[in-house]
């Protein structure tokens, strides 16, 4: 019996696990402890990676209390994070400035200067895009790109760009504070894109680094995201409440370990991730890219595999924001009409699933109303940092029901897009693994398997697969596991959904006009968000 603690370092909290890992792995405990995500005028989204520690330090001892355990029960810890964001640091790890998120996306300028100037194909100067493809399988052609951040903090805050270190990813920086390392993990160095991925090379490229004016010695140490990045010190066990010395593996980025706890390992197997964001990848042997429609293959936790990856930027938190100016009344106008009685908050887990129960009658279509899930720019299909989201085809009978249920179609129907620019490179599974908090819903379940036309399978906590995923890693690391793929056998199904042929052909109708939507507003989006 081994326990083992991962953490799943998300966009606005962090969830801290405990699991029991033998012939099977079982999670034991867990807690969560939010934080904020900042969004500014000019594009940028920042938090405070102190933040992302304060929380992993509280939520430790939360979990060890709650559970009855003593820090010698813990055997091994990892972590599972958003990708793509940039924490500087100097050289005692100490944050330089706010990290700068994956949504980012503030380097417009540097962004057109480093790569889209000059003759241009899907957007990138040919010469730059056709060097990175050769050498690193992607290119940088999104403004949201860790290099253009960088090279934002290199133009305009020379006095913090000349404290640099160390270029950290999230859970990089989290591992720093627990060992004292400054280490990346595969996965989290090639979301650089600025990682070599030819054969015998493996490393950060010196002629892409020079291509677009990194500093090499700004590049942390690379590892497996299976090995050792180093062991707990003193200090850090101090604040976390754990035993000195306990094993700290490099773990993987969210888009690296969702699948593996998904159970979706092998080549040709697709999830759907419903979260905060949200994405399509399917597991492929080779390396695959559509710089058109802004997918690429991605290197993932398990060796000799990639993802081809297809992200949405805001899945989750479109319907977070329903939550938060729909199904609440911020005017306070209709408080007490809307308050959930006593009686329906013991039936009731929390208001989403209220919000998920109030819904069930709104036929599919939502009686006419298309929502759009672009609320902080969008990423694939298309790139564009402008577009938004919209609710299209309001009537006068349109309530809020109708506009919840349509936030919920809108986010399967950007799936949808996604699935079908993926096949035209790879073959997609025809049974899909979805996971996520959206999937804890069956309204939102059924929805996709008719949408997509796809037979669903929901995994026993959906919502948890980040952090299984690094408790696979982890027992990978500590030898209870040969490799990343025996793990598959453990993780179970729970719920499978069929699609409906009626409500089939109604989502056929309304997915061209959702298609269209963003073509027809594009103009009007760069007019009112451009800066």
């Amino acid at each position: 019996m081994t326990h083992v603690i991962t953490y799943d370092i998300g966009t606005t909290g962090l969830k801290t696990c405990v699991f029991e890992i033998t012939n099977q792995i079982q999670l034991i405990g867990s807690t969560t402890e939010g934080y904020d995500l900042k969004i500014l005028e000019n594009g940028g989204a920042e938090q405070d990676p102190n933040d992302w520690w304060n929380a992993m330090c509280l939520t430790t001892r939360r979990v060890l209390q709650e559970n009855h355990l003593s820090p010698e029960d813990i055997q091994g810890i990892s972590f599972c994070a958003q990708m793509q964001g940039l924490v500087l640091v100097d050289k005692h790890g100490e944050p330089i400035r706010k990290a700068m998120s994956y949504i980012d996306y503030r380097a417009k300028k540097e962004q057109k200067e480093g790569i889209g100037n000059g003759f241009k194909i899907g957007g990138a100067n040919i010469v730059k895009l056709s060097k990175s493809l050769y050498i690193t399988g992607a290119v940088s052609a999104s403004v949201k790109d860790p290099v253009w951040k960088y090279k934002w903090v290199q133009q305009n805050e020379p006095e913090n760009f000349h404290k640099v270190h160390k270029w950290l990813d999230v859970k990089e920086f989290l591992i720093s504070k627990c060992t004292n390392k400054f280490v990346m993990t595969e996965d989290s160095a090639f979301a650089t894109l600025l990682y070599d991925v030819r054969k015998g090379k493996k490393r950060f490229s010196r002629e892409i680094c020079q291509m677009f004016g990194v500093k090499m010695e700004h590049l942390p140490e690379i590892i497996r995201c299976t090995d050792m990045a180093g062991k707990l010190t003193e200090g850090a066990a101090n604040e976390l409440s754990l035993k000195e010395g306990v094993p700290v593996f490099g773990g993987g980025g969210d888009a690296s370990l969702i699948g593996v706890g998904a159970g979706a390992v092998g080549p040709g197997s697709t999830h759907i991730y419903f979260g905060t964001s949200g994405w399509v990848s399917t597991v492929v042997k080779k390396r695959v890219l559509d710089i058109n429609h802004m997918i690429a293959s991605i290197i993932g936790a398990n060796s000799g595999h990639f993802n081809y990856f297809a992200e949405l930027e805001t899945a989750g938190k479109c319907l977070e924001w329903v939550k938060d100016h729909l199904a609440m009344d911020e005017s306070n106008l209709y408080l007490e009409k809307n308050q959930i009685s006593e009686e329906k908050a013991v039936v009731y887990k929390n208001l989403y699933d209220y919000m998920m129960d109030a819904i069930a009658h709104v036929p599919a279509g939502s009686n006419g109303v298309i929502f759009t899930p672009w609320l902080h720019g969008n990423r694939c299909p298309f790139e564009d940092p402008n577009a938004r989201g919209m609710f299209f085809n309001i009537g006068i009978n349109s309530g809020k029901s109708d506009l919840i249920h349509a936030v919920l179609e809108g986010i399967c129907y950007h799936f949808r897009w996604q699935l079908e620019a993926q096949e035209k490179k790879v073959n997609t599974s025809p049974v899909i693994r979805f996971v996520g908090g959206g999937a804890l819903a069956p309204i939102t379940c059924q929805i996709l398997s008719n949408v997509l036309n796809r037979n669903i399978e929901v995994v026993e906590e959906p919502h948890n697969v980040g952090a299984v995923g690094a408790a696979v890693v982890t027992a990978v690391g500590l030898g209870l596991l040969s490799k990343i793929d025996d793990a598959n056998q453990l993780i179970q199904v729970r719920d499978r959904y069929t699609p409906d042929p009626e409500t089939k052909r109604t989502y056929d109708k309304y997915f061209p006009v959702f298609q269209s939507l963003y073509k027809n507003n594009k103009k009007a989006f760069e007019v009112l968000n451009s800066q």
